[in-house]
Formats: structure tokens, sequence, C-alpha cells
């Protein structure tokens, strides 16, 4: 302490020095001597880029020189060197984010297991503010089911019963508590947690932040799962009625219902890296839906029974899917290319209404069956295995008593190692090592103490950066990207050995040649073609055509009533006057072949004569 209080005496100003001298008068004393210790650190060592003063930092900003305005160049260049002070800051950011295998509980002996750890011991090697996650709430109105918002920070419960509350999960303060005295069946936040949707009885309904209720959504009839799509500021729900329907909750409008034709549906979730939603249905199939499409984009029979949950892994862009079935069976799908399930396996104890399946922001699986909530890793269950053997278990929690059954929902909080389990007497919340992730994008919403500055800009943005509904398909790069070059070209050069350079492509051909390419050129509007001309000339003696003339026999028969007709008719409408003027076109058009023929070889042509007209008497004999 007396050499950190020795160097910051050292590093102030002698005007400051000369002035505390001047008004105290400090008593004599032994001078201090400087410290080896520090004096050693000194010469080696220098405070990190976070702790330094912006004064002291030097980077490289552009001056603007060359702007005669002496105001717009100081905000320039301040705005400029504040963006290069972050670009430098950055890079130490990300020297202090945690690693992928960091902060999962790891066993020191080979024959210690990390799913013999209880909460008890998880909590007391776990920190102080750690600790603070492991609640139990014990409510009457259950079966529950838990939501969070997108920073983790404010969560919202709803029981089957009708009660419905949403607080603030780190200081603990309730926004709204209400008993709406009717069955309830979901929750979700909209674009933060001033406003809240609920799945009621007969209709969907949205609450401020408050309790207030603020629009009842007459077009969601009798919902069972509600699902809210972030970037593109979307309400999807899906009831008993068999509809999924999409409502933007900027503008009010519904944009897009579609009938799924496979009966009631309770079990809907959502891929958060390309928006496209999953729905598990009583005949065990799992269908993907997007808005502008009115047939599942995909559909793959995933169990033999009615499926009980659906969840998809965020931490590998949505590639991996996991589905729970009633009939008491757990499988793991690859959605790049739907060849199976990569692993699968039995639950030793399953309730009444299945099991609940839920991924954390890190890859870990959580189930909840029967009596008690099993974790997996992802390495496990991620790796192809055949045999139908349960995978290596990473942590196991027992629920207290048989009167919390059934588990009804599981939800890992984002940016904290915390699940919270759903069930029949209320909301219990366990710590799990290793389930959250540990860098915070504030960029994205995810700061835990943002303001209300902080959260209006926020929503600004979102609203100008919304994506339109039409934008959602399987593969999220598409959009974007730039089109693929046409592969429809013409070879002028003919043969099937030219050159790839006398091909031209599509686009370029002349309006005449694309109809004729495209096959959507009338062939009734042309007159007497250049072979037909040629045929009708001597070929042995050379003609001299003159301009005009050659112009003149160009443009013959465009001017025609007959063409002007059928030029005003479309190629693809069956009309009996055109097609019988098509037909007397294509008389004239013979007729007048025949004369040409009859031109050059003076008389009509005979017949073919056959074999047979050899023994034919003629009238001489």
């Amino acid at each position: 302490m007396d050499a950190l209080i020795a160097k910051a005496d050292a590093a102030q100003p002698l005007s400051n020095k000369r002035k505390r001298t001047h008004h105290s008068n400090p008593k004599p004393g032994p001078s201090r001597k400087p410290d080896k210790t520090s004096v050693s650190i000194i010469k080696n060592t220098s405070l990190p880029h976070s702790l330094r003063s912006r004064t002291n930092e030097t980077v490289d900003a552009p001056q603007y020189k060359h702007i005669a305005n002496p105001k717009l160049r100081r905000s320039l260049v301040k705005t400029s060197t504040h963006i290069a002070q972050s670009q430098a800051l950055l890079s130490d950011a990300v020297d202090l984010l945690p690693s992928e295998e960091s902060g999962f509980a790891q066993a020191e002996d080979p024959l210690e297991r990390t799913w013999r750890l209880s909460q008890a011991d998880i909590v007391k090697q776990a920190g102080g503010e750690a600790a603070r996650g492991r609640q139990e709430m014990k409510l009457d109105g259950g079966p529950y089911r838990v939501r969070y918002t997108k920073n983790g920070r404010h969560m919202a419960i709803v029981g089957r019963t009708g009660h419905v509350a949403s607080f603030d999960t780190l200081t603990g303060a309730v926004h709204s508590e209400l008993q709406l005295g009717e069955t309830c069946n979901d929750v979700v936040f909209l674009q933060d947690h001033s406003f809240y949707a609920v799945a009621q009885q007969k209709y969907a309904f949205i609450y401020d932040r408050d309790g207030v209720e603020i629009h009842k959504l007459k077009a969601h009839i009798s919902p069972m799962r509600l699902e809210f799509l972030p970037f593109h500021w979307l309400l999807a729900s899906v009831g008993s009625a068999g509809y999924l329907k999409y409502q933007d909750t900027s503008t009010g409008q519904l944009v897009a219902e579609h009938r799924t034709a496979l009966g009631a549906c309770s079990v809907l979730t959502q891929n958060p890296h390309n928006a496209v939603l999953y729905l598990g249905h009583q005949n065990g199939c799992v269908t993907l839906w997007t808005p502008n499409l009115p047939h599942p984009a995909v559909k793959v029979l995933a169990h033999l029974g009615p499926l009980s949950s659906v969840s998809v892994d965020p931490s590998e862009n949505g590639r991996y899917m996991a589905t729970a079935g009633k009939d008491g069976s757990v499988k793991v799908w690859d959605c790049r290319n739907w060849k199976g399930a990569v692993r699968e396996w039995t639950l030793r104890s399953s309730g009444k209404g299945g099991a609940e399946v839920e991924w954390s922001q890190k890859g870990l699986l959580a189930i909840g069956s029967g009596g008690s909530i099993n974790m997996y890793t992802s390495p496990s269950i991620k790796t192809p295995h055949h045999p139908s053997s349960q995978p290596p278990l990473y942590l196991t929690h027992p629920l207290p008593s048989a009167s919390h059954r059934p588990i009804t929902s599981l939800r890992f909080a984002p940016l904290q190692d915390i699940l919270t389990i759903g069930h029949a007497r209320g909301t219990s919340s366990i710590l799990v090592p290793g389930a959250g992730e540990g860098g915070m994008d504030t960029g994205e919403g995810l700061d835990l103490y943002e303001g209300v500055k902080g959260r209006r800009e926020r929503e600004v943005r979102g609203l100008l950066d919304k994506i339109q509904p039409d934008m959602i398909t399987l593969d999220p790069e598409l959009v974007g990207s730039l089109a693929p070059p046409s592969k429809l070209t013409t070879n002028t050069s003919g043969g099937s050995g030219s050159s790839r350079a006398a091909e031209i492509p599509f686009a370029r051909l002349p309006r005449a040649e694309r109809l004729r390419v495209s096959g959507k050129a009338d062939l009734t509007e042309e007159g007497v073609s250049d072979a037909d001309l040629s045929d009708a000339s001597d070929s042995t003696k050379p003609q001299v055509v003159n301009k005009e003339e050659k112009e003149k026999k160009k443009m013959r028969g465009k001017g025609k009533s007959l063409k002007r007709y059928l030029r005003k008719q479309r190629k693809n409408v069956i009309d009996p006057a055109a097609v019988a003027i098509r037909a007397k076109i294509e008389k004239q058009k013979a007729e007048r072949k025949a004369e040409i023929r009859k031109v050059k070889y003076g008389d009509e042509p005979q017949e073919k004569s056959s074999a047979l007209d050899r023994f034919r008497r003629t009238s001489k004999e």
C-alpha cells in the first residue's frame, strides 16, 4: 500500500504539490524510499488498456486537415478517435472471453462422477451472486410454464388455473400479478419485458408491464402454444383448431394463417437461427413452417406416437433438434440431412404427459421426465450411436416429492447457469454449471443492466431493421446472396465443338430470339421465309436486289388486318376465331408454295409412280 501511495504522489503535477504544501504544514519525518518490488514491476509491466485513461491512449485516427471548418474538423476527429479506441479495446475484450469448454463441472478422480453432485454441493462451491439463482417458489395455481426475456433478467410464469406473474429476477421486484380465472396455456414476452402475451382459454391477450390488458387477438382462437420471433416482430400461435397463425405486433396485421390438417397441436418451438417454426403433432410427425409457404417445408415422422416436446439447439446455428414422445423415447436429429436420428434412447421413467426437452446456449440438453431432470453434454448426444442405450449423464436433479409432478416446462436462463423448472407446485430454479453463454453482446439487446434510454433506442433500431416475413427460409444465407448466372444460353456458331465464347446469354438475345427460345413466338405472323424465296429464284442466275425493294419485301404482310388481329390475341388463349384465321393463313401459305413450284418446274408435280406401274396397260396398247 505504501508503494502505491508513493507512486500516486509522484504522478501528481508540481502545482498540486505546492498548493497542498502551502495550505498544510506536514510534520517532518523520515523520507520514504521507493519499494524495490514496485520498481521491478514498473519496468516490465503496464496497465491494461481497459484501465488506462483515454487521454494517454495513442491511436491512429485521421485528423481531417483538408476540412476548413474547425468545428466540423474537431467533431470528426473526436468521433474517429472514439471509434479507434473502441477497436483497440476490442482485442482485450476478446481475450477475456471464456473458452467453449470452460464452466462445466469436471471430475478430479477417474472414479468420480459429476451426476453425483447435488444442488447443495454446487451452491456451496459457487459464488455468492451465483448461489442466488437456486430458488424454490411454491405456488398453488399449477402446473406452471416459464418464459425469460432475451437478456434473461425478467421472467414470466403462467399457471393452468389462470395465475400470471412477471418479475425481475435480479432484484426480485414483481412487475404484475394477475388472477384471470380461466385456463391459461402459455405465456411469452414480446420485444422486451414491457409487453407479454398470454394464451388463454378462448383467445390470446397482450398485457403490458403493469398487467393492463392492451389487445385482444380474436384471430388466435383457443391457442395452446405461443412463440415470438424477435427479428421479425411476429407472434405465432397454434391451438386446438390446428391452425398456425402469424401476427405482426408492429402493425397489428395477420400476416399468415396455415391449416396444418393434422389436428390439435400443443408442441411449438422456433429455430433461433432461421426463425422457422417446428410443430409436433399427435401422429408423431414434426413439421417445419414458414409464413410464405402454405404447406410444411419439411415433414418428418419422428415417433410412432404423439410428441410431447421439441427443442432446437441454439449453440450450432440450429443444426440439431431433440424430440420427446409420449412413448418415453428421446431422439436427436441432424437438421441438415434428415437421414434418421443421430442418437436415440428410452427414458427410465416418464410421466403421463411425456418428457420435456430443452437445449441451453452452450449445447447442454436437459430432459425432464417422471420425477427427475437429467442433463447431457453435447459430444455424447451428437455422436452417432446405433444401439438404443443411455448416453452418459452430466447432472441430475430429483424433485422433492411426487406432488410436484408433472413437469410441464424447462427453460434455461440466457447468459446464466440457471435452469427453471415448471411443475404442479410452482417453479424450481437449479444451478447447471456451463449452461449459459459467458459473453454478453450488448448490441443484440443482451444487456442485463439496460436502462430506459437504451431500451428505447434498441426498440427503434429493431423496428428499422425488421425483417420481412417473406424472407424466412430454411437457409438464411440465401437472403442477400447474389443471383446465380442464367443457364439458358444460345450457341450462335452451331456445332457441338464450338467454344463457350460463342454462347450468348439469354438476357442479351434480341426480343424475337428470346420469344423463339422460350416457345412464345407466334410463327403465324411470319411471312414468306428466305428459303421459300430462294426456291422461287434460279440459283444459277445471280440476282441483284435493290435496297428499297428488299425493305419493301421485308415489311410485306405486316399491315394486313388478319395479322393485326392475331397480334392482339394471346397465344395461350384458345379462341375459335383465331384458330380459324390461323388455318386460313396456313392454307394461303400452302397455295403460295404450290404456285412457286409451278413456276420453277413448269407443270404440276406428278404423282410418284409405284413398282407395279410397269404392268399397267396404256391406251396405245
